[in-house]
């Protein structure tokens, strides 16, 4: 799909205070912080918008709780985010001396969150006076009820937007973190122990939170922390993944590690993750990574079959006109890809995506969206006929009676096309600014590095340079999939480009939209292009 190109400064000056500028950052202190950021240790509850009285009233209880040695369940989601969020917990009381055992529930057999059938199940298994939920509960106010009805008191600790009417119980709660940050803020708080920034920041790149603020500062020191892990859970991990120690990056974490933590919940069951990164024993740590990676590999084929069948339905609707929203529901779906087979539509379509797991009676639903379409927004408008909703922005998941679903459908795609213009189903390319690429050189590619980590609400530096004359290009990759060019004096790749082989020639001049990557070959360094789009003049 084309993309329309937005280049945000037209200045040529000074790159760096141009990029600065781009993002936001004018004031000395705001630049500084962010190519400085404090420790997250340093951030206050009201930084992170969390009500300082409700995490103090927490605290307590868990204190308290820890003291009389009552049992505690941690009651954790079962995505990388939750997994972290249930092992930065746990440990943290684990550590302190509580009698504390971590639960994580089946996807399928319980579903999402706090569950009566949960409740029910730790009741049995370790008789809690104290459950604390990790990234979820905001929305479980029936069976937070039903646990107190029990004589168990809960604290929800949550990121998802709060509903209308909240649990009756303690709960600290921000937006501004994903549920692993929230997790390790209360966790700090409990124990003063920042060593778990490392579990931290791979729940807030898997959670695709705005890396900006307190989050920002997460993954920045935590990344330097499981760079230097000794967890032997971790360093197994990375050996399956095929990944070093020390070398680790925002992208390898999003698209390796997480993943892996991911496929458990989505296939079988997430507790074999959450014990794979708090695991002392190596022999155990072993077999459980090569479970992962198995369970992972399972999850991509799983995910690269449903994604064809989806399109397939999308493909058999286009002779009406694709629609605004896409909707697609089918009995075969597994509900634990669903959400990424949302994803792959909107990546493919650049349209709000939503995947139905059709079940007899009730349906499980994952949804995905664009900017400037609000999708949690967009279902919650419908809740008089869903069972229950919750999420961002972004990404939301539901359930609803299936006899409800050609009704729903034909409601949110109503909307959609009342809210969506054409202009917002335009792929957009957001780039910096234009260079010469003779201004391309070591020293600018380690002033860049400052701005690191990337991610979701940081975006890496994109530059354009025009009129570039292509000296060689070939085909490179399994199938031909890569393009592999050299522009003037330097090399450039082009992931996933390879139908644009036919047009890109040499000796002719291309546009190209870049981002500036230090290649590393057998010991060797060099400077390459990672191009983002090419225009073929």
């Amino acid at each position: 799909m084309k993309k329309k190109w937005k280049i945000l400064s037209e200045k040529k000056e000074d790159i760096i205070q141009t990029l600065l500028s781009n993002r936001g950052l004018v004031a000395k202190k705001d630049i500084g912080q962010f190519l400085h950021s404090e420790h997250p240790g340093e951030f206050t509850a009201k930084d992170v918008d969390i009500d300082p009285q409700a995490l103090k009233k927490a605290i307590a209880r868990i204190h308290k709780a820890i003291k009389k040695k009552e049992s505690i369940v941690v009651y954790a989601d079962y995505d990388a985010d939750g997994i972290t969020a249930g092992a930065i917990m746990w440990e943290t009381i684990h550590a302190m001396g509580g009698n504390v055992m971590p639960y994580i529930p089946h996807r399928v057999e319980e579903g999402y969150g706090l569950s009566v059938k949960g409740i029910d199940a730790v009741r049995e298994q370790y008789d809690p006076s104290l459950i604390i939920t990790v990234d979820h509960g905001i929305t479980a106010y029936k069976n937070v009820a039903y646990a107190k009805s029990l004589g168990i008191d809960v604290i929800v600790t949550d990121h998802h937007v709060k509903p209308d009417k909240l649990p009756e119980c303690c709960i600290v709660h921000t937006t501004s973190l994903c549920g692993a940050g929230v997790s390790w803020f209360v966790a700090n708080a409990l124990s003063g122990n920042c060593e778990l920034l490392a579990l931290a920041s791979i729940g807030t790149i898997a959670d695709i939170v705005s890396l900006t603020g307190a989050n920002r500062s997460i993954v920045k020191y935590g990344l330097k922390q499981l760079n230097q892990t000794r967890r032997v859970g971790i360093l197994a991990l990375l050996r399956d993944a095929g990944l070093t120690v020390g070398e680790l990056t925002t992208y390898d974490v999003s698209h390796m590690l997480a993943p892996r933590l991911n496929a458990m919940g989505r296939l079988v069951h997430a507790m074999d993750a959450l014990r794979l990164l708090c695991t002392h024993r190596q022999d155990k740590a072993m077999l459980l990574a090569r479970k992962l990676g198995l369970t992972n590999k399972e999850r991509q084929q799983l995910t690269i079959d449903t994604s064809v069948h989806a399109k397939n339905i999308v493909h058999e609707r286009l002779k009406e006109g694709l629609p605004k929203l896409l909707f697609v529901s089918h009995e075969s779906y597994n509900q634990g890809v669903i959400g990424l087979v949302a994803g792959k539509l909107v990546e493919e379509y650049y349209r709000p995506a939503i995947v139905v797991a059709q079940g007899p009676e009730v349906s499980k639903a994952s949804a995905r969206s664009i900017p400037g379409f609000n999708i949690v927004e967009a279902i919650k408008s419908c809740s008089d006929i869903l069972v229950d909703v919750g999420g961002h922005p972004m990404a939301a998941g539901f359930t609803v009676e299936t006899k409800n679903l050609t009704e729903l459908q034909s409601r949110l795609e109503k909307l959609a096309d009342k809210k969506l213009t054409d202009e917002l189903l335009t792929r957009e390319l957001r780039i910096d600014m234009e260079l010469p690429l003779a201004a391309i050189t070591g020293e600018l590619w380690q002033k860049i590095r400052d701005f690191e980590p990337f991610g979701f609400g940081s975006p890496e530096p994109v530059f354009v340079t025009r009129g570039v004359t292509v000296s060689d290009v070939r085909l490179v990759g399994a199938d031909g999939k890569h393009l592999k060019l050299r522009v003037s004096s330097i090399d450039a790749i082009a992931f996933g480009m390879g139908d644009l082989y036919p047009k890109v020639k040499t000796g002719k001049p291309i546009d190209i939209a870049y981002t500036i990557d230090m290649n590393t070959w057998n010991g060797r360094k060099s400077l390459q292009l990672k191009l983002r789009d090419i225009m073929v003049q």
